[in-house]
């Protein structure tokens, strides 16, 4: 059966998120989401929103919070690319995305995006504003799609 992209709520991708991905749950908000189906089962889901830094959220530019498979072949990639095009159809001129040093960054490579460099990872707990330690806290690769 061939691979599909489909519109998918919020909830049902943070569902997926979930229960499938190897160190995020659920995001809090977002402009949209994407599913990869395969037939009637949904085998990945990308979730787009603001960016996370407020120094990147210039109105023009999108965050891609979550992408997440069961482990289809390709299924990265294809969200990748298909949260691309959606974000450009919507007047988006740049998507970006971080992933964790030690990943490979082979779906974005394949989708056409570019690597703009280390960023520093780390706690970000402070005393006024106090945050539960993530085990994501080593540097990221920050990725763009842009036109």
């Amino acid at each position: 059966m061939a691979l599909e992209i489909v519109p998918i709520s919020m909830t049902e991708a943070n569902a997926f998120v979930e229960a499938n991905h190897r160190h995020h749950g659920r995001v809090q908000g977002h402009k949209f989401s994407l599913g990869l189906a395969d037939g009637d089962k949904i085998a990945g889901v990308v979730m787009v929103g603001r960016p996370v830094s407020r120094h990147l959220d210039d109105g023009v530019t999108l965050e891609v919070t979550r992408c997440c498979t069961d482990g289809t072949r390709n299924g990265c990639s294809k969200l990748y690319s298909a949260a691309w095009r959606a974000a450009k159809a919507l007047g988006y001129r740049r998507l970006i995305t971080y992933v964790l040093a030690s990943e490979s960054g082979s779906s974005l490579k394949g989708s056409g995006w570019r690597v703009v460099g280390v960023r520093g990872g780390g706690n970000w707990n402070t005393p006024s504003r106090p945050r539960f330690d993530s085990p994501n806290q080593g540097q990221k690769l920050l990725w763009e799609a842009q036109a």
